[in-house]
């Protein structure tokens, strides 16, 4: 395991951990791993965090954690018989199991942690895991408040701990090379970007179930209000296909959060608007009129920014990113790639990973003395990196703070007729206190940001 780095004297310095030297135990020697406890342990987790991680040598999973101890089990079992395969030694695994993640973070075994969770336990464990000096990897979206996204920011940065979020299209390189050659002027002078995200279609009414035996319901729902627990509205007991919550207000705002944070984060790469946000924001959209699931349907947002750039986003575009300038349009997409056996968007409608207005603009080459963007294969290979040498990930917290914020503001928008006006600096509503009274939610006593001693 490493030994505790100390702390650096400022954001980005340099600190190299000190490591048992692999010539004492060799190199795969478990003493000379990263070691990651797992928080959630359900399909995101399964399909991509874990299984993306795990197999990189300098990583090691030395606990699991979640409030079903079915999927805790299941979870143990993932890594056990992950690494008595891969080693050939039934013993030379034994992941500890956690129901309380706060447990797990005052392990001094545990190095770094993975964020797998429903959106609304996204920034509390993040805080608490930043404050016990763990390494974070997060999955998006980075908080469901603006309020609760910037405390995230702050405190990762304070504590100079390594958090990556999971946008990983940053890590595809068909989105790196569309905003190189976007910020390198081959489509002329942006000034529009058009982004096609889905909404998410309404469900059928649900009535109240017993909880079951094997989830911790209370801590589930965490720092959101008391309500019936119905399977729907959680997660399936009998596998691990796309959770009923996904579509619950409660627990999130729907698509314009869940693959939202993905686009408008590879967007703002080619805007060159990473750190600040747009000035204005409206919208329209549909809300289902009866049923469990509450979250937006078809919609369309428009985000208008200091640099002279709009952005609309709307079902109503090819899934993925069109960015249109003076001199013609390069348009970029996941292509077949899925990070889930249950993502929402079918693959086949936008197989074409990048195009472009002329085919001679993809192959054009981007000069030594041009802008050259953070290059990384494989966005939980590029965390393990910076865990070792201190550096800032691909996709770090205020890029993930600053692109969230645009998905909230766009979902607020939708609830609120008319043009918000929107300050990025200091990330308020200009002409609306209705708007900027939905920058925060109540929390749930004892669970939440509010109820987090920043001090510890």
């Amino acid at each position: 395991m490493f030994i505790k780095k100390a702390a650096a004297t400022a954001v980005g310095t340099a600190v190299f951990p000190t490591i048992v030297p692999s010539s004492v135990f060799g190199k795969n020697a478990p003493s000379n791993k990263i070691h990651i406890g797992q928080i959630g342990c359900g399909r995101i987790a399964r399909d991509h965090d874990m299984a993306e991680t795990i197999k990189y040598d300098k990583a090691q999973f030395m606990a699991v954690c979640d409030v079903d101890s079915k999927r805790l089990a299941d979870g143990k079992k993932y890594v056990d018989e992950y690494y008595t395969k891969k080693t050939g030694k039934k013993s030379y695994s034994n992941a500890k199991m956690y129901e309380n993640y706060i447990d797990m973070l005052s392990d001094n075994e545990i190095d770094a942690v993975i964020i797998s969770t429903p959106d609304h336990w996204h920034a509390e464990p993040a805080i608490r895991a930043a404050l016990a000096k763990k390494d974070i990897y997060l999955q998006k979206p980075t908080s469901l408040t603006v309020e609760e996204g910037r405390l995230l920011s702050d405190v990762v940065r304070r504590q100079n701990v390594i958090l990556q979020v999971g946008t990983q299209q940053r890590s595809s390189p068909q989105f790196r090379i569309a905003a190189e050659l976007v910020r390198n002027g081959r489509i002329g002078k942006l000034h529009t970007v058009k982004i096609g995200l889905p909404g998410d279609p309404s469900g059928p009414e649900a009535s109240e179930m017993p909880v079951p035996k094997n989830l911790n319901y209370d801590m589930w729902l965490g720092s959101t209000p008391e309500v019936y627990y119905t399977e729907i509205r959680v997660h399936p007991q009998n596998n691990y296909g796309r959770p009923g919550w996904l579509r619950c207000e409660q627990f999130g705002a729907g698509m314009i959060t869940g693959w939202g944070q993905h686009h408008f984060d590879s967007a703002a790469w080619g805007m060159d608007t990473e750190y600040t946000g747009p000035v204005s924001v409206e919208a329209i959209a549909q809300f289902p009129k009866s049923g469990l699931w509450d979250v937006h349907g078809d919609f369309m947002v428009k985000a208008e920014y200091e640099n002279g750039i709009t952005m609309y986003t709307s079902g109503g575009y090819p899934n993925g990113i069109r960015y249109e300038g003076t001199d013609g349009w390069i348009f970029v997409s996941r292509g077949n790639y899925v990070a889930s056996t249950s993502d929402p968007v079918a693959q086949g409608n936008n197989a074409k990973a990048l195009d472009a207005s002329d085919p001679k603009i993809l192959t054009s080459e981007i000069g030594e003395n041009e802008i050259h963007l953070y290059k990384s294969d494989n966005q939980h290979g590029n965390w393990l990196n910076c865990i070792e040498s201190r550096k800032e990930p691909i996709s770090p917290v205020e890029i993930g703070h600053r692109t969230c914020t645009v998905c909230l503001i766009s979902h607020i928008a939708m609830k609120i007729p008319g043009r918000l006006e929107w300050d990025p600096k200091l990330e308020k509503f200009k002409n609306s206190e209705l708007a900027n009274s939905m920058l925060r939610r109540p929390q749930r006593a004892p669970y939440g940001t509010d109820y987090i001693q920043l001090s510890q």
